[in-house]
């Protein structure tokens, strides 16, 4: 699958579990980490496991798997892993304490609301 459609894959299924203010950061030619990070949150540990769970759910649909998820257990922060995408779902006040976007905050990235 395409990078541009496995973005759209990704957005799309947190957008339908209601995730929150869906950022997608360019890293590309920035970082070796990834080429993109889309970061949103959940109100609840519930509704962050929930948001995972439908992305990986997708994109295994789509024939595409993570290879690392982390934090399911808390679900403070989990992140998901798909080497060239990496997605970090938050809880509100870990979302702010780590700041990812303030990390990155002069590379482009597009903003959803969700």
């Amino acid at each position: 699958m395409k990078r541009p459609d496995l973005l759209r894959v990704i957005e799309q299924a947190a957008e339908d579990v209601k995730a929150r203010d869906i950022v997608v950061i360019d890293l590309e030619g920035k970082t070796s980490i990834a080429d993109y990070f889309v970061v949103c949150e959940g109100d609840t540990d519930r509704q962050v496991k929930a948001i995972a769970d439908r992305i990986t759910e997708a994109c295994r649909k789509e024939g595409v798997r993570p290879f690392k998820v982390s934090g399911m257990q808390d679900a403070t922060w989990v992140c998901l892993d798909f080497a060239e995408i990496v997605v970090h779902i938050f809880l509100p006040g870990e979302r702010t304490f780590y700041d990812l976007e303030g990390l990155w905050k002069l590379i482009p990235r597009t903003e959803r609301v969700g």
